[in-house]
């Protein structure tokens, strides 16, 4: 991504934009994935990311189905589980990203820490990006009422300001990366659930 910092946050959201327009022209959770993006590049993983965040996003939708036979909600949960360590893992690798990106930045003593790596704000964004593809469609239903329209509309423009501070955030972020104001330090997700020796499930049927 040949871009300043100031416009990383823009590319980004342009990218997850590109990912879940070209979802919802099938509009399958069980379609084929094809990256646009040349492998090892940070815009491969941003379009990566938000993928499998909008794939999550229509599995979340379909196990709240009422009538969902009780099998069928147990290979949902499944996939959602497996989603969910996918998005860790992607969080990851764009960290890794950014780690390499500043590692021969000088960190000025006063340097300090942000409370959220880059690459888990760019997450978050990912994930507004969603919310505000949804809620528009719901801005344009013409089966619903004036009450709901209007509401969706508010919650929209919540949205979109949120968008516009939380991109804002992310460029400062690296901004102070690049500049030694800030500095990075990451912490590998831990996750126990899927792990055969933390989990004491998996770990019982491992000894049985």
């Amino acid at each position: 991504m040949q871009k300043s910092i100031s416009m990383f946050s823009k590319e980004a959201y342009r990218i997850f934009e590109e990912s879940i327009k070209k979802y919802h022209l099938i509009d399958k959770v069980d379609q084929n994935f094809e990256n646009p993006y040349p492998s090892g590049t940070i815009e491969h993983l941003l379009y990566r990311k938000n993928w499998i965040d909008t794939v999550q996003w229509h599995y979340e939708d379909l196990i709240r189905d009422p009538d969902i036979e009780p099998g069928a909600a147990l290979e949902l949960k499944r996939k959602i589980d497996a989603s969910n360590q996918d998005r860790t893992d992607l969080v990851e690798y764009i960290d890794s990203y950014f780690l390499e990106k500043y590692k021969g930045v000088k960190i000025l003593e006063d340097a300090t820490i942000n409370t959220e790596s880059p690459a888990w704000a760019i997450d978050r964004l990912s994930i507004l990006a969603l919310k505000i593809y949804h809620m528009k469609e719901e801005t344009e239903r013409e089966d619903a009422s004036e009450d709901h329209l209007q509401a969706c509309r508010q919650k929209l423009s919540v949205l979109t300001e949120q968008k516009k501070d939380l991109s804002s955030a992310i460029d400062q972020l690296l901004a102070d990366i690049e500049a030694g104001r800030k500095y990075m330090k990451v912490y590998k997700q831990m996750k126990m659930y899927n792990d055969d020796e933390l989990n004491p499930v998996l770990r019982g049927q491992k000894q049985g």
